[in-house]
């Protein structure tokens, strides 16, 4: 029952979790956010993690656990609850468009304006089983996480509040905002749900009969022994706590695997938050789709991944040195695939003014003063909003005034404008000046890519994935067994403080850089972005993710090196020591992999250190 409901327990964090990163997106359209702050309030989670880490280790061990877990899951549901309260607290959100019409009226309002001398153009102000159990349903929590984001993603952010007719964009446009606020709420109603059984079971467990041990005393035997699994930092005294953590960081072994996963946990995280982005903008699909591929292709692919890789750990019974050639070489293996990203590139949509100039040349410099030209001068046109319109000739215009169009007809999606002057400047066929709302779709190439691009994906990742069970493995087994509550603690806290708060924030500082358009507030001010540089987004964020794993590598070059003699050292001390250490190190290793030893046998000894 405590397995059952710890499992309920990750599944409901990981669903968390994962749904916060399926929303970046919409967080930053409907906020009006930059990405590099986006990836701060991502961090957050664990900036607030590290603020309890240490007091619920200590107390942990004292209290009822199961209970304390309960506060926590309350905890959590609280904090899903409260990220979502903005919806209902700052109103409706306020499409940034240039299209009015006339509520009453079918005669739809000119999108070209007439100019006036007292105001210039661009000035208009803008509107184990049971251990391998609780890793699997942790695992398939972000599966749900991004198939709830994808579900949210296709409801309208104000949905029962507003007409949808009046809509005038679809979920593929820049400014679509789901429903992100629902996610959270079913979140942080299945997180409070698991709490409810830890209010239910005891401090601690009966001993089984058939696991006592007959050369301990009973009051030994009776109940299973609290033994402390995160609370290395306090499970020793003050006078013993400087010499041992002196010890571990003088262990070059741990202290270069430590570098290496701190490394590539910053390139995974950053990849993986961004990734939902990076689909949307560089092959043109909506949020929704874009979650339900990392929901359903990707996660599932990692989770394979993992799997398969403690298999193989587990029949092909690799040591120390083993696991980390396996690793290593799936890693890398991996990253030889991942170059293949940069192949798979799409060309910039073709936008008048930023991309592509108002006849059709690409390699146009953007600037606010390219957005006008001849064809839209006669029209006071804000330079500030962005409403795009599909023209006839294939080009995307910032918005229906700056495409020159003087009338319009139909309302709601269905609108289209008539007698654009600057479709005409690169259309064939003169008489057809029309546009539609919305984006122009992405080159017939682009979608043809994608589908190699997924496949190329879920390929990588699997690879990847596979060294991660073994990778973990030689972190248990190069540490002494005295100082492994202390060395995992320092594991956790150095991950969490070195790449799970700060690579989300420079991931997304980097990818701001290739911005070409930003909307504004309706307070005034720098909004979200609008059109990323293609070309330069793909660059940055495959070049980012790839460069830092190149970096690990290098280290892992030195790693070897110091593992061999590490390898060297302890066989020679085990042939001096005699063959009981040897012999114990052997146990220690089956005990690591063997799933069966979830509940370990007691020793009467109350300073030997548990297994789980």
């Amino acid at each position: 029952m405590f397995v059952a409901a710890l499992s309920f327990a990750y599944f409901a964090n990981a669903l968390s979790g994962s749904y916060m990163k399926s929303t970046i997106t919409q967080l930053e359209r409907r906020f009006d956010i930059p990405s590099y702050l986006i990836g701060i309030i991502d961090g957050s989670f664990e900036m607030g993690n590290l603020l309890v880490i240490a007091f619920v280790s200590y107390f942990g061990a004292k209290f009822h656990r199961p209970k304390i877990i309960a506060i926590g899951c309350i905890l959590m549901s609280f904090g899903t609850f409260l990220i979502a309260m903005p919806h209902f607290i700052i109103g409706r959100y306020k499409i940034e468009t240039s299209v009015r019409w006339s509520v009453n009226s079918t005669n739809n309002l000119s999108p070209c304006p007439a100019s006036s001398e007292s105001t210039r153009a661009g000035d208009r102000p803008s509107i184990l089983p049971s251990r391998g159990c609780v890793q699997t349903i942790s695992i398939i929590g972000p599966v749900f996480g991004y198939l709830l984001g994808s579900l949210c993603a296709k409801i309208y952010v104000d949905i029962g509040y507003v007409d949808m007719e009046t809509v005038t964009f679809t979920p593929g446009d820049a400014r679509w905002v789901g429903a992100w606020w629902l996610g959270y709420l079913i979140a942080g109603t299945i997180t409070l749900m698991s709490a409810v059984p830890f209010w239910f079971l005891p401090k601690s467990l009966p001993m089984p009969v058939d696991k006592h041990d007959t050369s301990c005393t009973p009051e030994h035997t009776r109940f299973i022994k609290d033994s402390p699994t995160m609370d290395g930092f306090h499970k020793l005294s003050h006078t013993e706590f400087v010499p041992t953590l002196r010890s571990l960081l003088g262990n070059p072994v741990y202290i270069t695997f430590l570098c290496v996963t701190i490394i590539q946990f910053n390139s995974l995280i950053g990849m993986v938050t961004y990734k939902p982005k990076y689909i949307e903008q560089h092959y043109g699909q909506s949020t929704s789709k874009a979650n339900f591929v990392m929901g359903m292709i990707n996660i599932p692919a990692v989770a394979l991944g993992i799997f398969s890789g403690g298999v193989v750990m587990k029949k092909f019974k690799l040591g120390i040195m083993g696991a980390a050639k396996f690793a290593f070489g799936t890693s890398l293996l991996g990253y030889f695939l991942s170059l293949f990203f940069f192949a798979m590139g799409c060309e910039n949509t073709n936008v008048a003014g930023i991309t592509v100039s108002y006849t059709g040349v690409e390699g146009l410099s953007y600037q606010e003063q390219s957005l006008f030209s001849d064809c839209n001068l006669g029209c006071l046109c804000s330079r500030r909003e962005w409403d795009p319109v599909c023209g006839e000739n294939g080009i995307t215009y910032v918005s229906p005034c700056l495409a020159g169009c003087t009338a319009s007809s139909g309302s709601g999606r269905n609108m289209v404008f008539d007698n654009c002057r600057c479709v005409a400047l690169v259309d064939t066929q003169p008489s057809n000046l029309t546009a539609t709302l919305g984006q122009c779709p992405r080159r017939d190439s682009c979608d043809k890519i994608f589908p190699y691009f997924l496949a190329l994906s879920v390929l990588s990742s699997f690879i990847i994935s596979l060294g991660g069970t073994p990778g973990f493995m030689l972190l248990v087994r190069c540490i002494k067994p005295e100082l492994k509550s202390l060395a995992l603690g320092i594991y956790m806290l150095a991950t969490r403080t070195l790449a799970g708060i700060p690579a989300p924030i420079y991931f997304g500082a980097i990818i701001d850089t290739t911005c070409l358009k930003w909307g504004n507030k309706m307070c005034g001010g720098r909004g979200a972005c609008r059109i990323y540089n293609t070309s330069a987004y793909r660059i940055v964020y495959l070049g980012l993710t790839l460069g830092l794993r190149t970096v690990s590598f290098l280290l892992c070059i030195s790693g070897f090196a110091l593992l061999k003699r590490h390898i060297k050292r302890e066989e020679k001390n085990a042939q001096t020591n005699g063959s009981g250490e040897l012999e114990s190190l052997r146990k220690e290793e089956n005990s690591s992999i063997d799933c069966e030893q979830f509940i370990p046998a007691l020793d009467c000894n109350s300073d030997r250190e548990s297994h789980l």
